[in-house]
């Protein structure tokens, strides 16, 4: 923690934060650094945006910051807080608050503070509940942030039941504290999820969202997604995770199928690394792999023998992630690419029992479009035997795929297969006006492209002609 220190006065010495530091103090005001800036310096982690608390008022903060600033916006000024951006750097600086709550909504009654303990209480846990006066190195620290910063525990400063209940989104973002800094969670702020989970309700779909997003960003979303899990809070917005966890019949023998999903994910995870070294989380992706098996517990059979098969748990799963990730307000593009992967994640264990020809490889790619390099890395995450043998046999198969496409896109320029003849080549050809005929002899064109290369404009032109010859 001595090092941690020695960071803070790195904090302190930020050219922004000094100068911000130096003006609230010449204009006879408090200000500190405020929140994750000072937990990240204790920790040695990156510092990314800046906020600080101040016992100045809205119009005071605007006042100072004024002359200091490249740019300022008060959208948050019925809460207290102006924007700036000062030396390139983007601020926030917020009156200290001392919020109430009616219970009914999330939305807290503001109310402005005079100190900047009371600031610090009402915050969601005590390592967020950390503050640096500014200019100087003064740790403010009235909860115990540090203590619990070393142990490696989340806890709120307050009776959890009080935090949780005036925010229940507090909740979830213990589950995303709990992967984003590798915590646990102390034991009666883990009771207090558990007996709180069903006040999600008040909380909007999209806060939930994006909170399930900043989640599924970290490094290692998988601890927060057991806290989720074990505390009963998914079953209020995402219970298809939870209901992964079969029953196990003694007499019928399969995977863990929730295991098996989280070990997707980490899998998936290192795969994205491996191949996108550098590259932005990629969070349909990380959903896809999480919900890639939520159509199992509606489609499992128990067989004579005591064999369980899942039959179609591919498309039964892609249509409950569609409605899921709908109810949760995500935008379209994700909500088709999460359902899209899911749908066709087991095309591929076909080609590991026997090679495909060309034209299912054609098949194959112009299914996924777009999401192909998502998809390789969702098929080759979802191989989680334990049977070496087998899982060489699986990653040599998807290597030959693999390979095979990217030949055939050397060729053919597969990622925009399309048949030689075009719409209006076919209404030329054929003598007939736009409609449901031409869809139709377009369909018969693509799959003879799909199925024999690329043949050349006029062997199509007879194939077109012979098929329409038969047709009428």
């Amino acid at each position: 923690m001595a090092e941690g220190l020695s960071r803070l006065g790195a904090l302190a010495a930020h050219p922004v934060v000094r100068t911000l530091g130096e003006a609230f103090q010449a204009a006879g005001f408090e200000l500190a650094v405020v929140g994750g800036p000072v937990r990240d310096a204790l920790l040695g982690r990156e510092t990314h945006d800046l906020d600080f608390t101040t016992n100045a008022q809205p119009d005071e903060i605007l006042a100072i910051v004024k002359p200091l600033a490249s740019a300022h916006w008060d959208i948050g000024r019925a809460f207290g807080t102006i924007g700036a951006r000062v030396q390139g750097e983007q601020v926030e600086i917020t009156t200290y608050r001392a919020d109430s709550y009616d219970g009914l909504t999330r939305k807290p009654v503001v109310e402005f503070g005079d100190s900047i303990d009371g600031d610090l209480l009402r915050r969601d846990f005590t390592v967020n509940a950390m503050a640096l006066s500014v200019p100087g190195t003064k740790l403010v620290d009235p909860t115990g942030g540090v203590e619990d910063l070393v142990a490696g525990i989340l806890r709120t400063p307050i009776d959890p039941a009080v935090s949780f209940g005036d925010d229940p989104l507090r909740m979830l973002r213990a589950a995303r504290f709990s992967s984003q800094l590798d915590f646990g969670i102390d034991d009666a702020t883990f009771a207090a999820i558990e007996q709180l989970r069903e006040t999600l309700s008040i909380v909007s779909p999209e806060r939930v969202q994006s909170e399930l997003i900043r989640l599924m960003q970290t490094d290692d979303p998988v601890r927060g997604l057991r806290v989720l899990v074990d505390s009963g809070l998914i079953e209020q917005f995402l219970p298809e995770v939870s209901a992964l966890r079969l029953e196990v019949d003694e007499h019928h023998h399969h995977k863990d199928v929730y295991e098996h999903s989280l070990t997707v994910v980490r899998q998936a995870i290192e795969l994205e690394r491996v191949r996108y070294p550098g590259a932005a989380p990629d969070v349909p992706l990380r959903l896809a792999a999480l919900l890639h098996d939520i159509g199992k517990p509606r489609t499992r059979k128990l067989e004579p023998g005591g064999g369980v098969t899942f039959h179609h748990h591919d498309v039964v799963g892609s249509r409950m992630a569609r409605k899921r990730l709908q109810a949760l307000r995500f935008d379209g593009e994700t909500t088709d690419a999460v359902a899209k992967l899911i749908e066709l994640h087991l095309r591929f264990f076909g080609y590991a029992e026997g090679a495909w020809t060309d034209s299912a490889v054609r098949r194959y790619v112009r299914d996924a479009g777009d999401l192909i390099e998502r998809l390789h890395i969702l098929v080759r995450a979802d191989v989680t035997t334990r049977n070496r043998r087998k899982a060489a046999r699986l990653a040599a198969a998807y290597d030959d795929i693999e390979r095979r496409i990217a030949e055939l896109r050397e060729q053919e320029e597969l990622d925009s297969i399309r048949p030689e003849l075009d719409g209006n080549d076919i209404q030329r050809i054929l003598g007939i006006p736009p409609g449901r005929e031409v869809g139709e002899a377009y369909r018969f064109l693509l799959d003879v492209r799909l199925d024999e290369g690329v043949i050349g404009a006029d062997a199509a032109e007879q194939r077109l002609r012979e098929w329409w010859a038969a047709r009428a």
